[in-house]
């Protein structure tokens, strides 16, 4: 149960309302993060603006979805490791192999996105003071400075929407259940 109120389309503040209209028509079902996010409208348009942002970023889907993750499983948001763990296998196609390995907090089977999981839970870990040789690692791996630059974007969307879920103990969609995640202890 939600330690907040888990907003519904009758129920949520009228600015929050063509939000959650919109993900209604985009995804079928209204995930629970925008239903907690909708208690305070400017927080969900915050997200709904930054999600889009992200998604204009050179770093590909499946990029993006391992910062995503990395965050995710690093913030211990259950609910956000569920949510992007769909969007890894059915939107980005990222192999069962890598999204297993992200969910396990484990080193990625392929170098490139092995050295951006890195520099994501760096950049997590240190709030923005990469060391130089681990700025090095991802910019060896192909990665500009723009990269760096959109990492740091996408962690601070997943702050927004990991703390956010961890606060108010957010649960799952049912829509999610099959992707289900608990951090180890």
């Amino acid at each position: 149960m939600s330690r907040v109120t888990l907003h519904t389309l009758q129920s949520a503040p009228e600015a929050a309302r063509p939000f959650l209209e919109n993900a209604q028509k985009n995804s079928g079902f209204i995930p629970n993060l925008l239903g907690v996010l909708a208690n305070a409208p400017a927080a969900l348009e915050t997200y709904v603006t930054v999600s889009a942002l992200n998604g204009k970023a050179d770093l590909s889907l499946a990029e993006r979805e391992v910062v995503q993750l990395v965050a995710a499983t690093n913030h211990g948001c259950d609910f956000c490791v569920a949510g992007h763990t769909a969007v890894a296998l059915n939107k980005a196609k990222l192999p069962q192999e890598v999204v297993d390995a992200l969910r396990a907090r484990g080193e990625l089977p392929q170098e490139k996105l092995e050295a951006l999981a890195a520099f994501t839970r760096e950049v997590i870990a240190t709030r923005g003071n990469v060391s130089d040789a681990g700025y090095s690692a991802f910019r060896d791996a192909g990665y500009g400075e723009g990269h760096a630059l959109e990492v740091i974007l996408g962690v601070s969307l997943a702050t927004l929407c990991n703390f956010a879920n961890v606060f108010a103990q957010t649960p799952l969609n049912d829509e999610l259940s099959k992707y289900r995640w608990q951090p180890s202890a």
